[in-house]
C-alpha cells in the first residue's frame, strides 16, 4: 500500500492505495464519491468517471491513483450548490438526458469548458464532450443543454424545467436533476454494513468439456469468505425467459456453450480481493471444436450445441396467397441476400445485482433488470425458496436496449448472500458485460419481391437464418417478429417467409432495440429501391404507391382497423426530400412498422397501484422498468392527467409490494399497457376526490389498475381473422448525404399516436437513430472463434457526438385507441428504417448498392472514424 495526499473538493484527504488502483476506484471506494461512475475501466474512452485534477477534465478510470499525489481533485459533489443547482435544471429543462448514467460526467465537462470559454459554439461545445460517449440520447439534447447552460451562466436565460404534468406537456424528467449531478444511485453505488463484493469465473473457450474445478487456492486468498460452484446451487441451476436451457454454473462434467458461461463465484472484503481470487480458481477443460456458423448448426450432422433443445431453436411461417405463382405472373421481380451483423448493446451501465439477508431465510433483491419479477421467480427457483421469500426492487438502470431482460450476475449474487449469510454485491466489468449478456441476431435473408407494370408489390418471399447463440433467451421471438415485420409497412398480397434461429457457440442472442424487425426492414428497403429502378419510379413514390393504410393487411394477415399513420409520416418528410434532390444530394429513404405490444397470443398486463401516502405524496407503482426511456415520467403524467394533481404529488416506485407482475419491459409496450393501467387507478382516486375527500382523508387507501390483453393471435392459430399485435407505430426517414458521402441530415417522422411527453418522445426517437446510424456503418462484434474480437469501446462503432448528424424529428399523431389518450410505443421503432436509408442514400450517392451490415466501406462510415477493429486488420 502505498499513501497518497491530495485535496478532495476543498479537504485534505489521506489515502492508502494498493499498487495499480485507479484514481476512480480510489474515488469511489474510499472517498465515496459516487458522481463518477465506471463505464469501461480502464480504457478511458466512455468518460463516465469524469474528475477534475488540477483544473483539467481526467477520465480517473485511466489515471493511476499513485499519480495524483499533491493535486486537487474536483467531482460534481465539490461545485457550489448554486453551480450544481443550475447545471442539474439546465440539463432537466433541455431534456439532456434519459437513463442518466454517462451525464454527470457530461456535466462537469461542461463546467470546465464554460469555465475555459463562456461563450462557445455548438461545433466546439461537441469537440469538447467527443470523448465521453452517450448511448441513449444521440447527443443533440446534452447539446442543448450545454448551450443552455452557457447563456444561463451569462444571465441571459433563467432555465426553468416544465413543471406542467398535463398529457401532451414536457413535464421534465423524474429526478432528472438528481440524475444529472450523479446524486440518483445505481446498483453498483449502493452500499451495505458488512456488503461483501464477488466476481466470477467465465470460460475461455466457446466450447470444451469441463473435467474438474479447484477452488481450493481461491478460498484459501486472504480475504475470501465463500466460493461457490454448481455444487452449492440448492434449487433450479438452469434458468431462462422463455426456456430453462442456461445454467448459472456450468458443472464439472458438462461442457461449456459460450466464453460467457460461469464457472464459479467468490465472494470477498472487497472487489480487488475478489478479482484476485477468482483467478485462482483452476479448471480443466477439454478443448471442443466449436458451432459457429449457423447452417452449419443446422445440419444433422452438427453436435448439440444446448443439450436442452435441437441446434434449430424455432421455425416461423408466415404464409398468405400464392407467393411463386404471384411472382411468375409480376413484371418485375428483384432477388438479394442481405446481411447483417451483431451487435453489442453498449449501455454504458454494466450490469450489477445487489442481494442482502433479510427476515428468516428471506432475500431482497436490487436488480437492474427490465423484469424484476422474472428475476424474482427465476433467483427464487435458483436457491430453492418461495418466491415470497424474494422481495424485489427495481434500481433504474443506466440502459438496457433488450440487453437486460436475461439475467446476468443476479443468481450467482443471490447464492453468495445465502451461503454467507451477509450482503454481496457483484458488478461486471466491460469485458465481462459484453462476454455474457446477448447480443443483437445476425441474420441472414434471401429476399425475392415483384411488382406490377405501376410499381405495386405483389408479393414476397424470404428466407432468415438468425444465429441466436448458445442459448434461447427471446431469440425464437425475435426470429419470429422478423418474420412478421418482413414485408416492412407495404401492401403484399401473396407472402411466402420462413425463419429459423439457430443455437451455435457464439455468444447468445436475444432481445435488443428493434427485436428483428431492422433486420428485416434493411433487406426488404432494399428490394423497394431495387423495383424503383426497374419501374423507373422515384424511391419515395414506390413507397407511397404500397404504404398500408386502415383496411389493409399486414405481414402476418392481420387487417389494420385504427391508428395507421405511415402515409402522414411519408407527407411529413417529402418537403426535405425533394428539396435535397433539387439541391443535387444524394437522398435515401425508408420506411419502418413496428410493434407495440408482444402480441402473437401472449396474455399481457398493465398493472397499477396508487397509494395515499400519510405525508400526502400518492406512490406509484408498476410492474415495468424505467430504463431511460421515461416511463415513469410518461406515467406520472397519465396520472395527473386523470386527477389533476400537481406532479410532484406522485412517487414512482417499482418493487415487490404489490403482485404486479406484467413481465419483460419489451415490445415498446409499457406506455401502451402500463399508463391504461395508471389510468384506470387514477380514476379511482379521483372518484373520491371528486366526493370532496382530501388527500389527508384518503391516507392509507390504494387504488388498483388492472388491464389484460389477451386478444391476439398465436402463430399458426386457427382462427378467423388475425390479431397479430394489439397496435402499430410507423415511421419514414430520410438520410441526406453531403458531397462527399458522409451523412449531412436526418429527417425522422415518427407515427407515434400521441406524444404524452413531447421532449421524451423526441429524445427517444434522436436516440434511436443515433443507434440506427451506428448499425447501418460502424457497428459491430464479430467474434472468431466464439470471442468477441474486442472489448474497446471505441473499436465497438458507437458514434461520438462531433461525427453525428443533426436528427430532424417529425411528431405525427394519429391516436391510438387501444392506448392510453392515444399513446402508443415509439422505443423501438426509430431504428427501424435508418440503416436502409442510409443505404439508400449511399447507392444514390456511389451507385453501390450495399447488402451487408455494416457499410464500413462506404464515405459516410470513414468519416465517423469510429468501428476500426485494429486485431481484424481494420
Amino acid at each position: 500500500m502505498t499513501e497518497i495526499r491530495f485535496t478532495l473538493n476543498g479537504s485534505a484527504q489521506s489515502v492508502d492505495v494498493p499498487a495499480g488502483e485507479s484514481l476512480l476506484e480510489t474515488l469511489r471506494t474510499r472517498c465515496g464519491v459516487f458522481s463518477t461512475k465506471d463505464g469501461c475501466q480502464p480504457q478511458g474512452q466512455c468518460g463516465c468517471c469524469l474528475a477534475l485534477v488540477d483544473g483539467k477534465p481526467k477520465v480517473t478510470c485511466a489515471v493511476p491513483a499513485e499519480r495524483v499525489e499533491g493535486a486537487e481533485i474536483v467531482t460534481l459533489e465539490g461545485l457550489a450548490d448554486d453551480e450544481r443547482e443550475l447545471i442539474g435544471r439546465c440539463f432537466s429543462a433541455a431534456a439532456g438526458l434519459q437513463c442518466g448514467y454517462c451525464i454527470p460526467g457530461f456535466a462537469l465537462q461542461a463546467k470546465a469548458l464554460l469555465d475555459a470559454n463562456p461563450q462557445p459554439g455548438r461545433e466546439e461545445i461537441a469537440r469538447a464532450v467527443n470523448g465521453h460517449l452517450c448511448r441513449c440520447t444521440g447527443y443533440t439534447k446534452i447539446l442543448d443543454s450545454i448551450e443552455l447552460l452557457a447563456r444561463a451562466k451569462r444571465g441571459e436565460v433563467d432555465p426553468e424545467p416544465c413543471r406542467d404534468g398535463r398529457v401532451g406537456s414536457s413535464l421534465a424528467r423524474f429526478a432528472g436533476q438528481e440524475m444529472t449531478l450523479g446524486d440518483r444511485p445505481y446498483v453498483d453505488d449502493l452500499v451495505r454494513p458488512a456488503m461483501l463484493h464477488g466476481a466470477v469465473v467465465l470460460s475461455p473457450h466457446a466450447r470444451a468439456r469441463v473435467s474438474a474445478i479447484d477452488v481450493a487456492a481461491a478460498a484459501a486468498h486472504p480475504g475470501v469468505v465463500a466460493v461457490a460452484t454448481a455444487e452449492d446451487v440448492p434449487g433450479e441451476r438452469w434458468f431462462g425467459l422463455i426456456r430453462p436451457d442456461w445454467p448459472g454454473f456450468v458443472a464439472v462434467g458438462e461442457e461449456v456453450r459460450c466464453v460467457g458461461d460461469v464457472l464459479a463465484a467468490v465472494a470477498a472484503v472487497d472487489e480487488a480481493t475478489a478479482r484476485k481470487a477468482a483467478a485462482l480458481v483452476e479448471v480443466d477443460y477439454r478443448v471442443l471444436e466449436p458451432v459457429l456458423d449457423p447452417e452449419a448448426a443446422m445440419s444433422e450432422k452438427a453436435p448439440q450445441v444446448n443439450p436442452q433443445h435441437p441446434n434449430v431453436l424455432s421455425h416461423t411461417v408466415v404464409r398468405r396467397g400464392d407467393a411463386a405463382a404471384a411472382l411468375e405472373a409480376s413484371e418485375h421481380v428483384v432477388t438479394g441476400t442481405w446481411s447483417t451483423q451483431r451487435v453489442e448493446h453498449l449501455y454504458l451501465e454494466p450490469e450489477s445485482a445487489l442481494v442482502e439477508p433479510v427476515g428468516e431465510g428471506g432475500f431482497r433483491l436490487y436488480t437492474q433488470g427490465q423484469g424484476i419479477f422474472d428475476d424474482r421467480r427465476q433467483v427464487a427457483r435458483f436457491l430453492g425458496v418461495d418466491e415470497e421469500k424474494v422481495e424485489v426492487e427495481l434500481v433504474p438502470n443506466g440502459g438496457a436496449f433488450g440487453g437486460k431482460e436475461d439475467m446476468s450476475v443476479q443468481a450467482q449474487t443471490a447464492l453468495l448472500a445465502r451461503i454467507t449469510a451477509r450482503p454481496v454485491r457483484i458488478t461486471l466489468n466491460r469485458e465481462e458485460s459484453i462476454r455474457i449478456h446477448p447480443k443483437r441476431h445476425p441474420i441472414t435473408m434471401r429476399y425475392t419481391v415483384g411488382c406490377d407494370d405501376e410499381g405495386r408489390l405483389t408479393a414476397v418471399r424470404a428466407r432468415m437464418i438468425g444465429d441466436t447463440g448458445a442459448y434461447a433467451s427471446v431469440g425464437d421471438k425475435v426470429l419470429e417478429r422478423a418474420a412478421g415485420h418482413s414485408c416492412g409497412p407495404y401492401r403484399v398480397p401473396h407472402v411466402d417467409v420462413e425463419s429459423h434461429a439457430v443455437c451455435t457457440n457464439n455468444p447468445p442472442a436475444g432481445a435488443m432495440r428493434g427485436f428483428g424487425a431492422n433486420q428485416a426492414h434493411f433487406a426488404m428497403e432494399g428490394c423497394l429501391d431495387l423495383l424503383a429502378e426497374k419501374t423507373g419510379l422515384d424511391p419515395w413514390e414506390i413507397r407511397w404507391r404500397n404504404a398500408l393504410e386502415v383496411g389493409d393487411r399486414v405481414t402476418t394477415g392481420q387487417v389494420l382497423e385504427k391508428s395507421v399513420g405511415l402515409k402522414e409520416t411519408l407527407q411529413a418528410v417529402k418537403g426535405p426530400y425533394d428539396e435535397a434532390r433539387a439541391a443535387g444530394q444524394a437522398v435515401g429513404v425508408a420506411c419502418g412498422i413496428k410493434n407495440s405490444g408482444i402480441g402473437n397470443g401472449a396474455r399481457e398486463w398493465g398493472k397499477a397501484r396508487l397509494v395515499v401516502e400519510k405525508d400526502g405524496t400518492v406512490s406509484l407503482y408498476n410492474g415495468y422498468t424505467e430504463m431511460g426511456q421515461g416511463l415513469l415520467t410518461v406515467l406520472i403524467q397519465c396520472a395527473v392527467e386523470v386527477t389533476g394533481l400537481p406532479p410532484d404529488i406522485f412517487v414512482p416506485r417499482v418493487d415487490s409490494t404489490f403482485a404486479l407482475d406484467c413481465g419483460q419491459t419489451t415490445g415498446s409496450r409499457a406506455t401502451l399497457f402500463g399508463g391504461r393501467a395508471v389510468e384506470e387507478a387514477a380514476a379511482k382516486l379521483k372518484a373520491d376526490l371528486d366526493q370532496g375527500l382530501s388527500l389527508a382523508e384518503l391516507a392509507g387507501r390504494t387504488y388498483a389498475g388492472e388491464v389484460l390483453v389477451d386478444d391476439t393471435t398465436a402463430p399458426g392459430q386457427e382462427t378467423g381473422e388475425i390479431k397479430t399485435h394489439t397496435a402499430y407505430g410507423f415511421a419514414t426517414q430520410i438520410c441526406i448525404l453531403d458531397e462527399e458521402g458522409v451523412v449531412a441530415r436526418v429527417v425522422a417522422a415518427h407515427d407515434v399516436g400521441k406524444a404524452i411527453n413531447p421532449a421524451l418522445c423526441e429524445g427517444q426517437i434522436e436516440g434511436s437513430v443515433h443507434m440506427g446510424l451506428g448499425y447501418a456503418l460502424t457497428e459491430e462484434l464479430p467474434c472468431p472463434d466464439g470471442m468477441p474480437a474486442t472489448f474497446k469501446l471505441r473499436e465497438l462503432g458507437v458514434i461520438r457526438a462531433r461525427q453525428m448528424p443533426p436528427v430532424e424529428v417529425v411528431l405525427v399523431e394519429e391516436p391510438e385507441p387501444e392506448g392510453p389518450f392515444g399513446a402508443k410505443g415509439v422505443g423501438e421503432i426509430g431504428l427501424v428504417p435508418t440503416a436502409a436509408a442510409v443505404a439508400g442514400a449511399l447507392a444514390a450517392h456511389d451507385g453501390i448498392r450495399r447488402y451487408t451490415l455494416p457499410m464500413k466501406d462506404s464515405p459516410a462510415a470513414r468519416a465517423m472514424k469510429v468501428g476500426r477493429i485494429r486485431s481484424l486488420g481494420q
